[in-house]
């Protein structure tokens, strides 16, 4: 085995680059233009060939915003579940619909495919482009549906911190009170993409432009793939996943 992910356990993918919201914090710049998906087939495979290799413990889908396939993350989540990976992670800003209906259904098939920690995105910055009503409306089935979730907020500077953006966020939290969905540690806002176009007056100018999610390239532990295919130094459509594993060097 390649030594250098001989400690593979996780698996990522960006859903879609396309996004609902337009945030003045996203680490990815603006999404205009951005619009595709990976292809749940494709994906699919990857975690099965992946799976059959190494003991992979979780598994998340994100993007942009990824419930605007939720096919997509549904297969993707449905074959975790059948290969026995324990975490099973979804990040969703929760608005891709303002049809309770279409809310429901997405929810329900989220169920279905064994979604067991939903990471719901909901802060100042969130809500300044997108509506709160839709979202508190798939909180609720996804409380109905018990689906187990955790508010993920974005806090600036610090989570104790009184800027004007925590302190918008501690409200929309309030929001969301009835429902009892326990609100987890979210993160801090770091100097990349919007955050530093629109919020460079709260970062220090010789901070540390380093992100949360920086791995160590020589022992790779989560294998992350892009909305195009990319993955470490290649690409799924190309090349098989294990081919790539097999030939990665830093």
């Amino acid at each position: 085995m390649n030594a250098y992910v001989k400690n593979l356990e996780r698996i990522e993918f960006v859903v879609t680059m396309a996004c609902t919201g337009r945030c003045k914090h996203c680490s990815e710049g603006d999404h205009d233009g951005c619009a595709g998906h990976i292809d749940a087939d494709v994906a699919v495979e990857a975690v099965r060939r992946v799976c059959g290799r190494w003991r992979i413990r979780s598994l998340m889908t994100f993007g942009g915003e990824p419930l605007l396939y939720p096919d997509v993350v549904c297969a993707i989540q449905g074959a975790a579940t059948q290969l026995g990976i324990e975490r099973r992670q979804l990040i969703t800003n929760g608005y891709f619909s303002n049809d309770p209906a279409r809310i429901a259904e997405v929810v329900l098939s989220l169920k279905r495919s064994g979604v067991n920690d939903l990471l719901l995105s909901v802060d100042a910055f969130h809500q300044e482009t997108i509506p709160l009503e839709p979202v508190l409306a798939f909180a609720e089935c996804v409380v109905k549906a018990e689906i187990p979730a955790v508010l993920s907020p974005a806090w600036l500077v610090a989570p104790g911190d009184d800027n004007p953006y925590n302190v918008r966020t501690r409200e929309v939290l309030e929001a969301f009170a009835g429902l009892k969905i326990p609100v987890g540690p979210g993160n801090v806002v770091f100097a990349q993409g919007n955050a530093l176009k629109y919020l460079g007056e709260y970062f220090d100018a010789d901070a540390d432009r380093s992100t949360p999610y920086d791995e160590d390239p020589a022992d790779i532990r989560a294998l992350s793939f892009c909305a195009n295919g990319d993955v470490l130094d290649g690409n799924v459509y190309q090349t098989d996943i294990l081919s790539i594993l097999e030939n990665y060097r830093p």
